[in-house]
């Protein structure tokens, strides 16, 4: 089922967003929180790969574990890193194989150490180029892509950054996902811009459940994403408590859980960090998803 078609429903949509493993055994607790998770009934699942795509085989492979033997619907990232048209190309015939119908199409950040992104010898140098790339050679695949509720880091303005989104939505796309945000206010500003800006696709929130202080600071930096100070305040008290911020995540997520749900959002995509535990214990908590199972 295409990730567009589940929106269509018109019911929020459910959806997890796991990163590759490094070692077997990373590989083998994947599988187990995948299993778990299933049983929450998510509409579809995201798999992402290396910055440097250099995982990308690997992603294919469990993409395809996903969907054969858990029953699942991925959606599989692509990048324009590293990977000129001839073999994005070659990936989308890959999926096709394996009979893949959703992608999220990224321009992917630059290598560590790179100030900026270069786009590689016969590649594409932004995310709304590979989507009309992958839409003229797939017209039938649904194909989402990436928005910063507060601004992407490199952009020059946050009109900027609408104007760029609004290119890859021009270009094909059927769907936003967002970047991680732990404001809801900073969401509902961003798409009300969009919608000011004439995008009207779909906008699903990014959310990642809160399970320690250091990843959390470490995601934020990244991203740009902002702390809230009452939270932020609350965190740094029980920062070498575990079970306390976990406490306190589920509290934050839960909360912004129900306010996007009330207030429109057409689901609720989370960055699970290949844990289940969070996850499972949120959606207890939210009615919409606590009465699927």
């Amino acid at each position: 089922m295409k990730v567009s078609e589940a929106l269509d429903k018109g019911t929020p949509t459910l959806s997890f967003e796991f990163f590759p493993p490094k070692t077997e055994e990373q590989e083998a607790k994947l599988f187990k929180v995948i299993a778990t998770l299933k049983t929450l009934k998510p509409d579809y699942v995201s798999v992402t790969y290396g910055a440097l795509g250099n995982t990308r085989e690997k992603t294919f492979y469990w993409v395809k574990k996903i969907k054969e033997d858990f029953g699942l619907e991925p959606v599989v990232h692509l990048t324009c890193v590293a990977a000129g048209r001839d073999e994005i190309l070659a990936q989308i015939r890959q999926l096709q194989e394996i009979k893949i119908d959703n992608v999220l199409a990224l321009r992917g950040d630059p290598p560590q150490g790179d100030d900026e992104f270069v786009a590689p010898a016969g590649g594409l140098a932004h995310a709304s180029d590979l989507v009309a790339f992958i839409r003229r050679q797939v017209p039938e695949i649904c194909l989402g892509v990436a928005g910063c509720p507060e601004k992407h880091p490199e952009a020059t303005s946050f009109y900027s950054d609408i104007l760029h989104l609004k290119a890859k939505v021009a270009a094909g796309a059927d769907y936003i996902c967002t970047q991680l945000f732990f404001d809801n206010k900073a969401f509902f500003n961003f798409r009300e811009k969009c919608q000011k800006a004439g995008i009207k696709v779909p906008i699903i929130p990014g959310l990642m459940p809160i399970t320690s202080f250091k990843l959390l600071t470490k995601m934020t930096e990244m991203c740009g994403a902002t702390i809230p100070d009452d939270l932020s305040a609350k965190l740094e008290k029980n920062a070498d408590d575990h079970e306390a911020v976990l406490k306190i995540g589920v509290e934050q997520t839960v909360r912004q859980c129900q306010e996007l749900l009330d207030k429109g959002a057409p689901g609720l995509h989370f960055f699970v960090m290949n844990q289940s535990s969070p996850i499972s214990e949120i959606l207890k908590e939210v009615p919409t998803f606590s009465r699927r199972r």
